[in-house]
């Protein structure tokens, strides 16, 4: 159990972009053998990195449903605060250059919605499988670990 324990913490700390000799003067481990781990789980040790990168992309507002919604939401109000004013009373340059420019921040981020058939998505799930039937060749030594 203490081995399966260890080599979380390694996939762990590898995901987080530590190096080989942090980890082996942190686990106690020879560099050789957290070399041949990071081969043996870096199917693991990516998809880890892939979470904790979505998390800070989500923390700093980097995901772009997000910044579409933050943009919508700036480009409704400037919309709404334009409709209130008279140009001849108000300098409006500023609020028609930010207009502008969400206005293009929205579109660039725009994806057309793509909506697929129950046909297409049974033959993309059978895709999938028979890809990971064909492409699963190596041999389950020590079981799949569960990174949390």
């Amino acid at each position: 159990m203490e081995d399966i324990k260890t080599r979380e913490e390694f996939i762990e700390l590898r995901a987080r972009g530590y190096s080989f000799d942090k980890i082996a003067g942190k686990l106690h481990l020879a560099k050789q053998t957290l070399i041949d781990w990071s081969k043996e789980f870096e199917e693991e040790i990516a998809n880890l990195k892939a979470v904790e990168l979505e998390a800070l992309y989500e923390k700093y507002f980097l995901l772009k449903e997000k910044r579409l919604q933050t943009f919508g939401e700036l480009l409704k109000r400037i919309k709404t605060e334009l409709d209130k004013r008279k140009l001849k009373d108000i300098p409006t340059d500023k609020l028609l250059e930010l207009l502008a420019r969400y206005g293009a921040l929205v579109k660039e981020d725009y994806i057309e919605p793509r909506f697929q058939t129950s046909e297409e998505i049974a033959e993309a799930r059978e895709d999938k499988r028979t890809l990971g039937e064909l492409t699963n060749t190596a041999p389950a030594r020590y079981g799949k670990l569960k990174v949390a």
